[in-house]
């Protein structure tokens, strides 16, 4: 994944380390989709186009190659056997959660090639504790070469900001309690059960908005969400679409909650970056976000539950000491998974390598 100015922060946790590593003094080539449309011609062309991307830079640098460095195991492991197998490149992949949670899951074909990419690798990198217990247990890959690395947070960018100039800057009123949720708008983000609960929720205070920022992959979907608006709230929710990373960070400044209700997720770095702009977060008990958010790190809630995530937000909205303990512990969070700190990580394995 990478971004493009259609999707600006499709993948921009892969460019955003990759430009990192550049300054770094790390020559970095990419091979990448730029494309996160749905459907079946859409997914054969970027593919198609993906690898043959691939095959130039096999055929025109394939020796030239240290490392080479895949983001997602399957499909993208594959082509990286390739290289080690004929220019003894180090193969290192990163496990985001989709292809451990979903991809493999689609056939035994794939779980079988998923459990290849991940033995002959020489570095598993992943990106939340359930993940590691995933490769470790559930495909048995060694643990003295899976490391937990989250593609961290850009404290430069995701910063604290006072939320009634940013709630100014972007023309909110400052009187209403502002929900916010960035990401992809797709059915296994929880959008149907944020859209109920946030209306349950406005049946009772009708100062609430809700808004959501990022990309449209179905816009069928799309639709069955506007059409489950009701006339009453159409003014309260927005849907913004998707926008670059400062325009993101001012939105989770303004917010007065962060709402990320998946059915799945690797590790929810989306939850960090909200965390480090001081904002509380409310996120699905599940994967990753089980672990970011314990221990009164945020507020977990029970997935595809209406009646859960109603009542996870509510809490925030009403209980200030809730809150307050929310943004000290989120932000201590976010000073741990530092960008600059996790790059170095990065670096000593490709050294290492």
């Amino acid at each position: 994944m990478y971004p493009s100015s259609r999707t600006p922060t499709y993948g921009i946790f892969v460019k955003n380390q990759v430009e990192a590593l550049k300054e770094k003094g790390v020559s970095i080539d990419t091979a990448v989709n730029r494309d996160n449309r749905g459907g079946k011609g859409n997914l054969i062309r970027k593919y198609v186009i993906w690898l043959l991307k691939i095959l130039a830079r096999l055929i025109t640098k394939g020796r030239s190659y240290d490392v080479v460095h895949a983001h997602y195991i399957f499909p993208s492991g594959l082509p990286g056997l390739v290289f080690k197998k004929l220019f003894k490149s180090k193969l290192i992949v990163t496990s985001h959660g989709g292809d451990l949670d979903q991809m493999a899951k689609k056939s035994g074909l794939i779980k079988k090639l998923t459990r290849k990419i991940l033995h002959e690798a020489d570095h598993v990198i992943v990106v939340g504790e359930a993940l590691k217990s995933e490769v470790i247990d559930g495909f048995g890959v060694n643990e003295s070469k899976v490391s937990v690395i989250n593609m961290g947070v850009d404290r430069r960018v995701f910063q604290p900001v006072d939320s009634t100039e940013a709630k100014k800057k972007l023309g909110l009123n400052p009187d209403h309690f502002h929900i916010l949720f960035v990401g992809n708008h797709i059915k296994a983000k929880g959008l149907t059960e944020l859209l109920e609960a946030v209306q349950n929720i406005q049946k009772q205070d009708k100062q609430v908005e809700l808004h959501l920022v990022g990309s449209v992959k179905e816009e069928r979907y799309l639709q069955e969400l506007k059409d489950s608006v009701q006339q009453e709230n159409s003014s309260l929710i927005h849907f913004h679409g998707p926008k670059d990373q400062q325009t993101v960070a001012a939105w989770m400044a303004a917010a007065d909650v962060f709402t990320l209700p998946s059915y799945i997720e690797g590790f929810g770095l989306v939850a960090l970056e909200a965390m480090s702009c001081h904002t509380p977060v409310v996120g699905s008990d599940v994967g990753g976000l089980s672990y970011l958010l314990a221990n009164d790190h945020g507020v977990l809630v029970e997935p595809k539950s209406v009646s859960s995530l109603q009542a996870g937000i509510q809490r925030v909205m009403e209980d200030e000491l809730l809150r307050k303990r929310l943004i000290e512990n989120g932000g201590q969070a976010a000073g741990g998974s530092d960008s600059e700190r996790l790059l170095s990580k990065i670096m000593d394995l490709y050294n290492r390598a």
